[in-house]
């Protein structure tokens, strides 16, 4: 059975940093893409970064470029979110998934053919 588990999330000031996790079972993580979306309260989810595989190669969306990092820990099957300074826009639930990625001129796209659950992040002002 396919388990996508995101953690890690809570409630942290402006300026702060979290690391979510998503651990994962009943795939290999080499097989496919993985990704985070998030999802803020009255919004749609969005995409929020991508990783290739097995290339290793990473994707973000432009608000999130330089603050956050996407990796990975094959060994572990565990794909990681760093979150380093957090804006209060960034409040939403954060979902892991694991699917096929497109790219097209500079941008690109996961879609996932499995969802974990969401953690919620929550900044405060």
């Amino acid at each position: 059975e396919v388990q996508l588990q995101a953690s890690g999330g809570g409630l942290v000031q402006a300026g702060g940093s979290l690391r979510l996790s998503c651990a994962t079972s009943g795939f290999r993580l080499v097989d496919y893409d993985i990704g985070w979306f998030r999802q803020a309260p009255g919004k749609d989810r969005e995409r929020v970064a991508c990783i290739n595989n097995p290339d290793g190669k990473e994707y973000y969306v432009e608000s999130v470029k330089g603050r956050f990092t996407i990796s990975e820990d094959i060994a572990q099957k565990t794909s990681y979110l760093t979150m380093k300074d957090l804006r209060p826009e960034d409040t939403a639930v954060y979902y892991c998934a694991a699917g096929t990625m497109s790219t097209f001129d500079s941008d690109w796209n996961l879609q996932p053919d499995y969802w974990g659950r969401g953690t919620l992040v929550t900044v405060s002002s």
